[in-house]
């Protein structure tokens, strides 16, 4: 099965063994794997920070780079929720609206793409400890993908899933939120890292990196006994 991959620029330049994590994964279920290194950016972060023109040239760009694929697959819902929900409003009639609606459905998240599309039965990841799994806004409410992580982190072998009484609480990143609105943001962090404490678990696992990002520099800042990971990270296992 031929599977395009689309890496976040931030993963690109921050966490790229999870990027590396999830490419290996899914050659474990059975992807024919294709990287085009042409690809850059999803538009979102200048959308976010309001230059409305720029982001519209990256999004164009972006479909010229994944047109007519017949799946991509990304680790990160908040890209895939972007796309998926906000280009045909920053496109318009600047693309090819046949060629938009096609990227837009072939486009998914990673675990979304797993449980939909593939056999994870050979996959018999490790991970011993406990864990509880933050629901990331976009994921959950841009993509509706709430399930699909769960199931595979039943999937690991030693690790003990524990519910966060808010799961579907956002963290507090945001995007550019964090930065205009700093003080919040952090709060918001606190909590969300304080309850995981208060569930005696290791492990902060989530389907987005940004998350992950704005969670763990809150545990670090405390250094705190919490370790947050990608669900790639968990399911390509020891």
């Amino acid at each position: 099965m031929k599977t395009h991959i689309f890496i976040p620029c931030f993963i690109d330049q921050l966490f790229p063994q999870s990027a590396v994590n999830m490419v290996t994964v899914l050659k474990q279920v059975g992807c024919d794997v294709t990287y085009n290194p042409n690809q850059t950016c999803c538009g979102q972060p200048a959308l976010n920070a309001g230059f409305w023109e720029e982001a519209q040239d990256v999004a164009k760009k972006f479909v010229d780079d994944f047109a007519n694929q017949e799946q991509v697959v990304c680790p990160s819902a908040s890209c895939v929720g972007f796309i998926k929900n906000h280009y045909r409003e920053l496109l318009g009639d600047t693309v090819n609206p046949a060629v938009l609606e096609q990227m837009t459905a072939s486009i998914y998240e990673f675990s979304e793409f797993l449980i939909e599309h593939c056999d994870t039965t050979n996959l018999t990841p490790v991970l011993e400890g406990r864990a509880t799994y933050h629901d990331s806004c976009s994921a959950l409410r841009e993509c509706s993908i709430k399930e699909e992580p769960r199931a595979l982190l039943s999937k690991v072998k030693g690790l003990e899933l524990i519910e966060h009484p808010n799961a579907e609480v956002c963290c507090g990143f945001g995007g550019t939120f964090a930065t205009k609105f700093e003080s919040i943001s952090v709060a918001m962090a606190e909590k969300k890292v304080e309850e995981a404490l208060d569930l005696e678990v290791d492990y902060i696992i989530s389907t987005d990196l940004s998350c992950l990002m704005h969670l763990n520099g809150y545990i670090e800042k405390k250094e705190l006994p919490l370790k947050t990971l990608h669900l790639a990270d968990v399911l390509v296992g020891e």
